[in-house]
């Protein structure tokens, strides 16, 4: 049964350039506050702690965390899509159905994800060569971390079913409160009680507890088809098996990415202490990048998501074309920025000189090349937003993941310098770029594998 939304969808029938803009800037800022729980832990317990505690937060223990909470974030991209396909269909009963899939889905893998972190820190810590001095300080932000993880996947669930609806206002205005919350606990925990490391998991798992219980509020007090019930929260067979189609290798994809970046966290453990603070405060640098990148790659998964399924094909391509102009305006600003006021910008992590003199290094290897990325996260998106996702992942696996393992393996032994180790970004994104376009060019993404009856012109 459909019933008509009670209001104008924009995403479907704006000005694309204005309602993408309109999009993008909350989700960036949401983003931001996102990135700033991290870099919030990495500047106080760099200044109030040391260069030790600043690797702990930042180094292997946070590849680890990534992996797996990026695997699920991958898993859950599966019900944004398939509710703004319904969305944007004005399909009523499906959207509803959706949503409390998808809630069924994040307290579920939730609950995985935080059995599986806490079971395999240590082993992965020292499966990656984790300098001594960092192992326990290390093993303890990971196990605490991961014991509040569950409000972290709802929360990022949440949101995710916000902005497939068009709503990506609201998730910003929870993570502002909850991240102005984790900052003053930050302070209080490390400055004042002298917790260390412990406290500023501690702060952030309180922090997104917040966020959260605020983005559940939220949907259930919606007036919409998306209203979150809490006794109907349930899974929905043919639903589940949608989203985890269009989910499982997106998951995946941020897996191998996540994988490769163990590769290198290990490659550059083995440079000591002083690498891989450094490695850790040029993390928070170049996260303004993937932050912003990651917001223009949301932003087009939904309006090609909603556009496609309201049947706006050549809306979506134009609004393709104008997310690319977006990205590369907006990647070469970033480039000149982070290189020319680098060593400025790093003292907000570590005063120490031999720190920021590596990262510099690294710096003028990654940075200027930031443009050979934006493809690869615009083009992935608009497939996925379609309902291509395999071949997408397929195509990330190889190009930026499997070449990067490569490149580790073979030419790092051999020049076995910090800039090597760097130089693998720009390298595989050039490759992985040039397939997607390659990809997108044969239109082969607008051909929903999961709905035979669509033509698709």
């Amino acid at each position: 049964m459909k019933k008509q939304l009670p209001a104008a969808n924009q995403i479907t029938e704006g000005v694309i350039w204005k309602q993408l803009l309109l999009f993008f800037f909350p989700i960036l800022f949401g983003t931001f506050f996102q990135q700033l729980y991290n870099t919030a832990d990495a500047v106080i317990v760099g200044n109030f702690v040391g260069k030790e505690a600043l690797a702990s937060v930042g180094g292997p223990a946070a590849t680890i965390i990534n992996l797996l909470v990026g695997f699920f974030v991958g898993l859950s991209s599966g019900a944004t899509v398939i509710i703004s396909h319904h969305y944007g269909a004005q399909d009523h009963d499906r959207v509803s159905d959706s949503v409390h899939t998808s809630i069924a889905l994040s307290i579920v893998g939730g609950a995985i994800v935080m059995a599986v972190g806490i079971g395999v820190a240590r082993i992965s810590l020292e499966a990656m060569h984790t300098p001594e001095d960092i192992m326990e300080p290390s093993l303890t932000y990971m196990r605490i971390y991961f014991a509040g993880i569950i409000p972290s996947i709802i929360y990022n669930m949440g949101a995710g079913i916000l902005r497939a609806v068009g709503d990506s206002k609201r998730p910003l205005y929870f993570l502002i409160a909850s991240c102005v919350i984790n900052i003053g606990l930050d302070l209080f925990f490390v400055a004042v009680l002298k917790m260390g490391v412990a406290g500023v998991a501690i702060a952030t798992i309180i922090s997104q507890t917040i966020s959260a219980l605020m983005t559940v509020i939220a949907l259930m007090r919606a007036r919409d088809s998306y209203r979150l019930v809490l006794q109907k929260i349930r899974f929905h067979k043919q639903l589940l098996i949608n989203i985890l189609r269009i989910g499982l290798p997106a998951g995946l994809q941020s897996a191998m990415y996540a994988v490769s970046n163990l590769l290198i966290q290990s490659s550059i453990n083995s440079f000591g202490t002083d690498t891989v603070a450094a490695w850790t405060a040029y993390g928070k640098l170049d996260g303004i990048f993937w932050m912003i990148m990651g917001a223009y790659g949301v932003s087009i998964t939904t309006f090609a998501g909603q556009n496609y399924g309201a049947g706006k094909y050549d809306r979506v391509k134009k609004s393709v074309r104008v997310c690319l102009g977006l990205a590369a305006a907006t990647s070469l600003l970033l480039s000149f920025i982070v290189v020319r006021y680098s060593g400025t910008l790093l003292l907000l992590f570590t005063q120490d000189q031999e720190v920021i003199a590596i990262c510099q290094g690294m710096i003028r290897v990654v940075s200027p090349a930031y443009i050979t990325y934006i493809c690869i996260e615009i083009l992935s998106g608009t497939c996925r937003g379609c309902g291509d996702s395999l071949i997408p992942t397929l195509l990330t696996c190889f190009g930026v993941c499997i070449l990067r393992i490569v490149w580790i393996f073979a030419a790092v032994p051999v020049w076995h310098e910090v800039a090597t180790v760097a130089f693998s970004y720009p390298l595989t994104w050039t490759i992985t770029s040039l397939l997607f376009i390659l990809y997108y060019k044969s239109g082969r993404w607008m051909k929903h594998r999961g709905d035979k009856n669509r033509s698709v012109p």
